[in-house]
């Protein structure tokens, strides 16, 4: 089944990093030590590596949000791979201009589903020319939002602007940092149904573009399906995307999930690359627990992937098995 996306995003795939400053921002050092009290074996690889990777998808979904869900995109869709939208305009565009500013409510899509903005804005004056201040507010609220994508978004973000680069009218250029608190955000797919909530502080950064970087970083953040609930804490994840739609993704964290009887930490050795809208082809993301480890190693394709399974920590050594399989079956698609 194909999983709800927390972020309703177009796929999205990122790039090698070209030369000079275009916005990517890395997560740093992985500061997620090996959790206590659990076991990575060949007989759980496959589910922890699963587990994983899920959970770098959800991160990487979080950079987004500022950039899709209607706040400064124009589109939105489902995710499969890590995904960052790369058109603004969306809410802000068209309600940027309405000073002084009430809340304003829209009909989603064909309706009756609606969104709700709410502004508290440090200069009205600035804020109508496009540009956002360091304290201004938007607090976004969907009731049973449909925009023809095929998920229904319910629940409230509630945005706080830390800082802000450029304009949203009349380049559509800029460099955003943005504080989230997700309450009850909640994404239904068909049956399946995804409820987050949980801060993050995301960048999203088109200067240069056609070059488009997203990043993100957060303390938790819960994340509650039909069978599964996961807690995700000292996260972080980096994304860029070019217009020839090459990307790399880097992701860090440690994961609490009901479908595993321990915690696991991630990081990425290598970082992943694909192109357009193919599965990474290059890139290792490994997971660690007390005992034991998995390398989730992208292969040339684009399509397959090899899981090695350490009975060392960090990923050392001559793994115990090889699984071969592909992200597809790894994503549950």
């Amino acid at each position: 089944m194909k999983r709800a996306s927390i972020s309703t995003l177009i796929p999205l795939v990122l790039i090698a990093a070209c030369s000079g400053d275009n916005g990517f921002t890395d997560p740093g050092p992985d500061n997620n030590p090996a959790p206590t009290g659990f076991s990575i074996t060949p007989a759980n690889g496959m589910q922890v590596a699963q587990v994983a990777y899920e959970s770098v998808l959800t991160s990487g979904d979080m950079a987004g949000l500022t950039g899709s869900t209607g706040l400064t995109a124009g589109t939105a869709g489902g995710m499969s791979k890590p995904t960052m939208n790369t058109q603004f305009g969306g809410i802000l565009g068209h309600l940027i201009q309405n000073v002084p500013l009430p809340p304003v409510e829209q009909i989603c899509g064909l309706g009756p589903g609606t969104v709700t903005v709410t502004f508290d804005v440090v200069d009205p004056l600035v804020f109508a020319t496009g540009v956002l201040s360091a304290g201004d507010t938007i607090l976004v609220e969907y009731v049973d939002c449909d925009e023809g994508f095929g998920e229904v978004l319910d629940g409230t973000i509630d945005f706080t602007v830390d800082a802000f680069t450029g304009d949203l009218l009349i380049t559509g250029l800029f460099d955003m940092t943005m504080t989230m608190n997700l309450i009850d955000f909640q994404v239904t797919f068909g049956a399946d149904v995804l409820t987050s909530n949980g801060d993050a502080t995301a960048r999203l950064n088109n200067l240069a573009a056609p070059f488009v970087s997203a990043s993100v970083s957060g303390s938790s953040m819960t994340t509650d399906t039909n069978s599964s609930s996961e807690v995700l804490t000292n996260y972080a994840s980096s994304q860029t995307i070019d217009a020839a739609l090459a990307y790399t993704m880097d992701a860090s964290g440690t994961l609490n999930s009901s479908q595993l009887t321990g915690a696991i930490a991630y990081s990425m050795p290598v970082m992943f690359e694909g192109v357009d809208v193919n599965y990474p082809n290059v890139g290792e993301l490994l997971v660690t627990a007390e005992t034991g480890s998995a390398r989730l190693i992208a292969q040339e394709n684009g399509v397959d992937v090899h899981i090695e399974i350490y009975s060392s920590t960090d990923g050392t050594g001559e793994p115990e098995q090889t699984i071969m399989t592909t992200w597809a079956e790894l994503a549950g698609t």
